[in-house]
């Protein structure tokens, strides 16, 4: 029943507007997101540029490869410093997620904040421990290797 949060941090080798040009393109997440998830963008003309207001919809298998429907909102962008994304529809009860960027002197310093609530529930509350933290760790490890070798420095 309670809303949970993970941070993730790390460096990476590019300059702030390679990086903030990679990660505003809403087509690059399944670059980023791991194969055994089946993400796929399913929003129609989607532009290479989000914006404020954007909605984007996925079709993704996040447990036991069944597949989900997940919609987000980009509510807040301002250019080379964050935005946040907020589930509309999906696999959980709530889903922000904010992405902040800051020049530090090996690259840009990029941080992940992830406040979520599961549904269901105690149910969810239990899922959480055995199952959903320790997806989302594997997803934004993915992630982070990911970005790691499209920007090797």
């Amino acid at each position: 029943m309670g809303i949970y949060q993970l941070k993730r941090e790390q460096i990476i080798h590019g300059s702030l507007d390679e990086v903030w040009e990679f990660i505003s393109d809403p087509r690059n997440l399944k670059r980023i997101t791991p194969d055994s998830m089946g993400f796929q963008v399913t929003t129609k003309d989607l532009p290479d540029k989000m914006y404020s207001g954007m909605i984007i919809t996925y079709r993704v298998s996040p447990l036991l490869g069944i597949p989900t429907i997940w919609v987000t909102e980009i509510t807040h962008v301002e250019e080379k410093k964050y935005f946040v994304d907020e589930q509309r529809v999906g696999p959980y009860k709530m889903w922000h997620h904010q992405h902040f960027l800051e020049s530090v002197d090996k690259g840009v310093k990029m941080t992940d904040i992830i406040s979520y609530r599961p549904p269901f529930a105690i149910i969810g509350t239990i899922a959480n421990q055995l199952i959903i933290k320790r997806k989302l760790k594997e997803i934004f490890d993915h992630r982070s290797e990911a970005l790691s070798s499209i920007f090797p420095g």
